[in-house]
Protein backbone atom coordinates (compact mmCIF):
# COMPACT_ATOMS: atom_id res chain seq x y z
CA UNK A 1 0.00 0.00 0.00
CA UNK A 2 1.36 3.42 -0.92
CA UNK A 3 2.01 5.85 1.90
CA UNK A 4 -0.37 8.75 2.37
CA UNK A 5 -0.86 11.68 4.68
CA UNK A 6 -1.59 10.55 8.21
CA UNK A 7 -5.37 10.24 8.73
CA UNK A 8 -7.07 12.17 11.53
CA UNK A 9 -7.59 8.98 13.57
CA UNK A 10 -5.40 6.15 14.84
CA UNK A 11 -6.10 2.89 16.65
CA UNK A 12 -3.78 2.87 19.70
CA UNK A 13 -1.47 -0.09 20.23
CA UNK A 14 -2.49 -2.53 22.94
CA UNK A 15 0.53 -1.67 25.12
CA UNK A 16 -0.63 1.94 25.60
CA UNK A 17 -2.33 2.55 29.00
CA UNK A 18 -5.89 1.28 29.42
CA UNK A 19 -8.75 2.80 31.36
CA UNK A 20 -10.45 -0.60 31.46
CA UNK A 21 -10.90 -3.83 29.56
CA UNK A 22 -14.15 -5.51 28.56
CA UNK A 23 -14.96 -9.20 28.46
CA UNK A 24 -18.02 -11.39 29.08
CA UNK A 25 -19.07 -14.42 31.10
CA UNK A 26 -19.65 -17.78 29.33
CA UNK A 27 -23.41 -18.29 29.08
CA UNK A 28 -24.40 -20.73 26.28
CA UNK A 29 -23.81 -24.33 27.49
CA UNK A 30 -24.30 -25.97 24.09
CA UNK A 31 -21.56 -23.80 22.64
CA UNK A 32 -18.96 -25.05 25.14
CA UNK A 33 -19.26 -28.84 24.53
CA UNK A 34 -19.44 -29.60 28.24
CA UNK A 35 -16.48 -27.37 29.15
CA UNK A 36 -18.34 -24.24 30.31
CA UNK A 37 -17.69 -24.71 34.04
CA UNK A 38 -13.97 -25.21 33.48
CA UNK A 39 -13.90 -22.31 31.01
CA UNK A 40 -15.51 -20.13 33.66
CA UNK A 41 -12.81 -21.17 36.12
CA UNK A 42 -10.08 -20.18 33.66
CA UNK A 43 -11.83 -16.89 32.84
CA UNK A 44 -12.11 -15.99 36.53
CA UNK A 45 -8.38 -16.61 37.05
CA UNK A 46 -7.61 -14.54 33.96
CA UNK A 47 -9.74 -11.59 35.11
CA UNK A 48 -8.15 -11.62 38.55
CA UNK A 49 -4.70 -11.64 36.97
CA UNK A 50 -5.58 -8.56 34.91
CA UNK A 51 -6.59 -6.64 38.05
CA UNK A 52 -3.18 -7.55 39.53
CA UNK A 53 -4.11 -7.44 43.25
CA UNK A 54 -1.48 -6.23 45.66
CA UNK A 55 -0.38 -9.27 47.72
CA UNK A 56 -0.58 -7.30 50.96
CA UNK A 57 -3.62 -5.04 50.62
CA UNK A 58 -5.49 -6.88 47.87
CA UNK A 59 -6.05 -3.58 46.06
CA UNK A 60 -5.96 -3.76 42.26
CA UNK A 61 -2.78 -2.45 40.66
CA UNK A 62 -3.78 -3.25 37.09
CA UNK A 63 -6.88 -2.21 35.17
CA UNK A 64 -10.60 -2.48 35.76
CA UNK A 65 -12.25 -5.53 34.16
CA UNK A 66 -15.83 -4.98 33.01
CA UNK A 67 -17.61 -8.28 32.43
CA UNK A 68 -20.85 -8.53 30.50
CA UNK A 69 -23.51 -10.75 32.05
CA UNK A 70 -26.89 -11.77 30.70
CA UNK A 71 -29.61 -14.09 31.96
CA UNK A 72 -30.28 -15.26 35.51
CA UNK A 73 -27.98 -18.30 35.53
CA UNK A 74 -24.95 -16.53 34.03
CA UNK A 75 -25.44 -13.48 36.23
CA UNK A 76 -25.66 -15.49 39.44
CA UNK A 77 -22.67 -17.59 38.38
CA UNK A 78 -20.60 -14.48 37.68
CA UNK A 79 -21.52 -12.99 41.07
CA UNK A 80 -20.27 -16.17 42.71
CA UNK A 81 -17.02 -16.47 40.78
CA UNK A 82 -16.02 -12.84 40.19
CA UNK A 83 -15.64 -11.38 43.66
CA UNK A 84 -12.16 -9.88 43.33
CA UNK A 85 -11.87 -6.09 43.64
CA UNK A 86 -11.51 -4.39 40.27
CA UNK A 87 -14.04 -6.61 38.46
CA UNK A 88 -17.36 -5.02 37.52
CA UNK A 89 -20.41 -6.84 36.17
CA UNK A 90 -22.42 -5.08 33.47
CA UNK A 91 -25.77 -6.33 32.17
CA UNK A 92 -26.00 -5.86 28.39
CA UNK A 93 -26.70 -7.87 25.21
CA UNK A 94 -24.04 -10.35 24.06
CA UNK A 95 -23.91 -13.83 22.60
CA UNK A 96 -20.87 -15.21 24.38
CA UNK A 97 -17.37 -14.20 25.44
CA UNK A 98 -15.62 -13.10 22.24
CA UNK A 99 -15.46 -9.35 22.84
CA UNK A 100 -12.37 -8.90 20.65
CA UNK A 101 -14.67 -9.59 17.70
CA UNK A 102 -18.06 -8.32 18.89
CA UNK A 103 -17.00 -5.29 20.93
CA UNK A 104 -16.15 -1.87 19.50
CA UNK A 105 -12.67 -0.90 18.36
CA UNK A 106 -11.57 2.34 20.03
CA UNK A 107 -9.72 4.96 18.01
CA UNK A 108 -8.17 8.28 18.96
CA UNK A 109 -8.90 11.37 16.87
CA UNK A 110 -6.53 14.20 15.96
CA UNK A 111 -7.98 16.12 18.93
CA UNK A 112 -6.95 13.19 21.22
CA UNK A 113 -10.61 12.35 21.90
CA UNK A 114 -11.67 8.70 21.84
CA UNK A 115 -14.56 7.26 19.88
CA UNK A 116 -15.82 3.74 19.25
CA UNK A 117 -16.14 2.09 15.87
CA UNK A 118 -18.56 -0.80 15.43
CA UNK A 119 -18.35 -3.27 12.57
CA UNK A 120 -20.71 -5.86 11.20
CA UNK A 121 -20.40 -9.27 12.83
CA UNK A 122 -21.75 -12.45 11.23
CA UNK A 123 -20.50 -15.22 13.52
CA UNK A 124 -17.15 -15.74 11.75
CA UNK A 125 -18.71 -16.18 8.36
CA UNK A 126 -22.01 -17.65 9.54
CA UNK A 127 -20.55 -20.45 11.68
CA UNK A 128 -21.84 -19.34 15.10
CA UNK A 129 -24.76 -16.92 15.11
CA UNK A 130 -25.79 -15.93 18.65
CA UNK A 131 -28.50 -13.47 19.52
CA UNK A 132 -27.14 -10.29 21.10
CA UNK A 133 -23.70 -10.20 19.46
CA UNK A 134 -24.67 -7.50 16.96
CA UNK A 135 -25.74 -5.21 19.82
CA UNK A 136 -22.62 -5.59 21.95
CA UNK A 137 -20.40 -2.93 20.38
CA UNK A 138 -22.95 -0.14 20.75
CA UNK A 139 -23.78 -1.22 24.32
CA UNK A 140 -20.11 -1.10 25.39
CA UNK A 141 -19.62 2.31 23.77
CA UNK A 142 -22.72 3.67 25.51
CA UNK A 143 -21.54 2.42 28.91
CA UNK A 144 -18.16 4.09 28.35
CA UNK A 145 -19.83 7.31 27.17
CA UNK A 146 -18.01 7.22 23.85
CA UNK A 147 -19.37 8.47 20.53
CA UNK A 148 -20.23 5.45 18.37
CA UNK A 149 -19.83 5.11 14.61
CA UNK A 150 -20.97 2.09 12.60
CA UNK A 151 -18.54 1.23 9.81
CA UNK A 152 -21.06 -0.79 7.80
CA UNK A 153 -18.90 -3.77 6.80
CA UNK A 154 -17.86 -7.01 8.50
CA UNK A 155 -14.62 -6.95 10.51
CA UNK A 156 -13.55 -8.80 13.66
CA UNK A 157 -11.04 -7.18 15.99
CA UNK A 158 -9.00 -10.39 16.16
CA UNK A 159 -8.38 -10.25 12.41
CA UNK A 160 -6.04 -7.25 12.66
CA UNK A 161 -3.15 -6.26 14.92
CA UNK A 162 -1.77 -2.72 15.04
CA UNK A 163 1.41 -0.95 16.12
CA UNK A 164 -0.31 2.32 17.08
CA UNK A 165 1.58 4.19 14.35
CA UNK A 166 -0.54 3.30 11.35
CA UNK A 167 0.67 -0.23 10.52
CA UNK A 168 -1.50 -3.33 10.78
CA UNK A 169 -1.12 -7.06 10.22
CA UNK A 170 -3.87 -9.28 8.81
CA UNK A 171 -4.46 -12.42 6.72
CA UNK A 172 -5.99 -12.89 3.31
CA UNK A 173 -7.63 -16.08 4.56
CA UNK A 174 -9.86 -14.00 6.83
CA UNK A 175 -10.31 -10.53 5.35
CA UNK A 176 -10.68 -11.75 1.77
CA UNK A 177 -12.86 -14.71 2.69
CA UNK A 178 -16.12 -14.58 0.70
CA UNK A 179 -18.05 -15.45 3.88
CA UNK A 180 -17.31 -11.95 5.26
CA UNK A 181 -17.43 -9.23 2.59
CA UNK A 182 -17.84 -10.95 -0.79
CA UNK A 183 -18.16 -7.67 -2.69
CA UNK A 184 -14.99 -6.07 -1.27
CA UNK A 185 -11.60 -6.41 -2.94
CA UNK A 186 -8.22 -6.25 -1.24
CA UNK A 187 -7.98 -2.60 -2.31
CA UNK A 188 -11.47 -1.87 -0.93
CA UNK A 189 -10.64 -3.37 2.45
CA UNK A 190 -7.36 -1.47 2.62
CA UNK A 191 -9.23 1.76 1.93
CA UNK A 192 -11.88 0.99 4.55
CA UNK A 193 -9.27 0.25 7.21
CA UNK A 194 -7.54 3.54 6.51
CA UNK A 195 -10.82 5.43 6.80
CA UNK A 196 -12.22 3.64 9.86
CA UNK A 197 -9.09 2.88 11.92
CA UNK A 198 -6.34 5.07 10.50
CA UNK A 199 -4.34 2.18 9.04
CA UNK A 200 -1.79 3.65 6.62
CA UNK A 201 0.07 0.45 5.78
CA UNK A 202 -1.43 -3.04 5.79
CA UNK A 203 0.81 -6.12 5.83
CA UNK A 204 -0.96 -9.16 4.38
CA UNK A 205 -0.11 -12.67 5.54
CA UNK A 206 -1.75 -15.66 3.88
CA UNK A 207 -3.22 -18.33 6.18
CA UNK A 208 -3.78 -18.84 9.88
CA UNK A 209 -3.70 -21.96 12.04
CA UNK A 210 -5.22 -25.30 11.15
CA UNK A 211 -8.82 -25.80 12.34
CA UNK A 212 -9.22 -22.16 13.38
CA UNK A 213 -12.92 -21.42 12.86
CA UNK A 214 -12.13 -17.69 12.64
CA UNK A 215 -10.55 -18.38 9.24
CA UNK A 216 -7.07 -17.23 10.13
CA UNK A 217 -7.25 -14.50 12.77
CA UNK A 218 -3.96 -12.68 13.06
CA UNK A 219 -3.98 -12.71 16.89
CA UNK A 220 -3.25 -16.45 16.75
CA UNK A 221 -0.17 -16.15 14.53
CA UNK A 222 1.65 -12.78 14.77
CA UNK A 223 1.55 -9.75 17.08
CA UNK A 224 3.22 -6.37 17.29
CA UNK A 225 5.13 -5.97 20.56
CA UNK A 226 6.56 -2.51 19.73
CA UNK A 227 6.68 -0.29 16.65
CA UNK A 228 8.72 -2.14 14.05
CA UNK A 229 8.87 -5.34 16.14
CA UNK A 230 6.71 -8.45 15.64
CA UNK A 231 6.60 -11.82 17.40
CA UNK A 232 5.49 -15.05 15.73
CA UNK A 233 6.07 -18.78 16.29
CA UNK A 234 8.43 -21.53 15.18
CA UNK A 235 7.29 -25.15 14.72
CA UNK A 236 7.68 -27.45 17.72
CA UNK A 237 8.08 -31.19 17.22
CA UNK A 238 7.93 -33.30 14.09
CA UNK A 239 4.15 -33.45 14.18
CA UNK A 240 3.46 -29.70 14.49
CA UNK A 241 0.36 -29.34 12.28
CA UNK A 242 1.23 -25.74 11.41
CA UNK A 243 4.93 -26.12 10.61
CA UNK A 244 4.83 -24.94 6.99
CA UNK A 245 2.40 -22.12 7.81
CA UNK A 246 4.53 -20.80 10.69
CA UNK A 247 7.67 -20.72 8.56
CA UNK A 248 5.83 -18.93 5.74
CA UNK A 249 4.54 -16.32 8.21
CA UNK A 250 8.05 -15.55 9.45
CA UNK A 251 9.43 -15.21 5.91
CA UNK A 252 6.67 -12.82 4.92
CA UNK A 253 7.16 -10.66 8.00
CA UNK A 254 10.93 -10.53 7.52
CA UNK A 255 10.46 -9.18 4.00
CA UNK A 256 8.14 -6.35 5.04
CA UNK A 257 8.46 -2.80 6.35
CA UNK A 258 6.09 -0.72 8.45
CA UNK A 259 4.37 2.58 7.68
CA UNK A 260 7.52 4.47 8.67
CA UNK A 261 9.70 2.43 6.32
CA UNK A 262 11.41 0.36 9.02
CA UNK A 263 12.14 -3.25 8.13
CA UNK A 264 10.34 -5.40 10.66
CA UNK A 265 12.34 -7.03 13.43
CA UNK A 266 10.89 -10.52 13.77
CA UNK A 267 11.19 -12.54 17.00
CA UNK A 268 10.13 -16.20 16.99
CA UNK A 269 9.14 -18.33 19.95
CA UNK A 270 8.29 -22.05 19.93
CA UNK A 271 4.70 -22.99 19.18
CA UNK A 272 2.82 -25.25 21.63
CA UNK A 273 3.23 -28.05 19.08
CA UNK A 274 0.40 -30.46 18.38
CA UNK A 275 -2.39 -30.01 20.93
CA UNK A 276 -5.39 -32.27 20.29
CA UNK A 277 -9.00 -32.11 21.41
CA UNK A 278 -10.93 -34.99 22.97
CA UNK A 279 -11.51 -36.46 19.50
CA UNK A 280 -7.81 -36.43 18.67
CA UNK A 281 -8.08 -33.48 16.28
CA UNK A 282 -5.48 -30.66 16.37
CA UNK A 283 -6.77 -27.44 17.93
CA UNK A 284 -5.50 -23.90 17.15
CA UNK A 285 -3.53 -23.52 20.38
CA UNK A 286 -1.28 -20.47 20.26
CA UNK A 287 0.92 -18.42 22.54
CA UNK A 288 0.26 -15.40 20.30
CA UNK A 289 -3.18 -14.97 21.88
CA UNK A 290 -1.70 -13.14 24.87
CA UNK A 291 -3.32 -10.05 26.36
CA UNK A 292 -1.22 -6.97 27.19
CA UNK A 293 -2.64 -5.38 30.35
CA UNK A 294 -1.37 -2.28 32.14
CA UNK A 295 0.94 -4.22 34.45
CA UNK A 296 1.13 -7.74 33.03
CA UNK A 297 1.17 -9.84 29.89
CA UNK A 298 -1.18 -12.82 30.28
CA UNK A 299 -0.07 -15.74 28.12
CA UNK A 300 -2.32 -18.76 27.44
CA UNK A 301 -0.62 -22.10 28.13
CA UNK A 302 -1.78 -25.62 27.40
CA UNK A 303 0.41 -28.09 29.27
CA UNK A 304 2.98 -28.17 26.45
CA UNK A 305 6.67 -28.59 27.21
CA UNK A 306 7.11 -25.24 25.41
CA UNK A 307 4.92 -23.30 27.88
CA UNK A 308 7.71 -22.07 30.14
CA UNK A 309 9.94 -20.95 27.28
CA UNK A 310 7.07 -19.11 25.61
CA UNK A 311 6.11 -17.17 28.74
CA UNK A 312 9.73 -16.32 29.53
CA UNK A 313 10.44 -15.09 25.99
CA UNK A 314 7.28 -13.03 25.75
CA UNK A 315 8.14 -11.53 29.13
CA UNK A 316 11.51 -10.40 27.78
CA UNK A 317 9.67 -8.45 25.08
CA UNK A 318 7.77 -6.46 27.74
CA UNK A 319 10.39 -5.56 30.38
CA UNK A 320 8.07 -3.18 32.27
CA UNK A 321 5.38 -5.84 32.68
CA UNK A 322 5.17 -9.18 34.45
CA UNK A 323 4.53 -12.13 32.11
CA UNK A 324 2.27 -14.82 33.54
CA UNK A 325 1.20 -18.10 31.95
CA UNK A 326 -2.36 -19.24 32.69
CA UNK A 327 -4.07 -22.40 31.50
CA UNK A 328 -6.57 -21.78 28.71
CA UNK A 329 -7.38 -25.32 27.53
CA UNK A 330 -11.09 -25.03 28.22
CA UNK A 331 -11.49 -21.49 26.88
CA UNK A 332 -9.94 -22.88 23.70
CA UNK A 333 -12.79 -25.40 23.50
CA UNK A 334 -14.96 -22.41 22.64
CA UNK A 335 -12.58 -21.42 19.86
CA UNK A 336 -10.16 -18.84 21.25
CA UNK A 337 -8.15 -17.62 24.20
CA UNK A 338 -7.23 -14.54 26.23
CA UNK A 339 -6.89 -11.99 23.45
CA UNK A 340 -10.12 -13.22 21.85
CA UNK A 341 -12.17 -12.56 25.00
CA UNK A 342 -10.95 -9.01 25.63
CA UNK A 343 -11.36 -5.52 24.17
CA UNK A 344 -9.44 -2.73 25.84
CA UNK A 345 -10.49 0.89 26.33
CA UNK A 346 -7.46 3.19 25.98
CA UNK A 347 -6.91 5.69 28.76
Amino acid sequence: MAKSAEPPICQPAEWTPHAAVWSAWPRVPDYWSGAMVDARREMAAFFRAITDPDPTSGRPRGETVRVLVRGEEATESARKWLTAPGIELVSAPYGDVWLRDTGPIIVRGSDAALHAVGFGYNGWGGKYIMEGDEETAAAVAAHEGLPFVSAGWVLEGGSIDVDGEGTALTTRQCLLNPNRNPDLSEKDITTHLQKNLGIRHLIWLEDGLLNDHTDGHIDNIARFVAPGKVVCMSPSGKNDPNAATLDRIARTLESNRDASGRRLEVIRIPSPGCINDSDGEPVPASYMNFYISNTRVLVPVYGSEQDETAVETIGQLFPTRQAIGLRADHILVGGGSFHCVTQQIPR
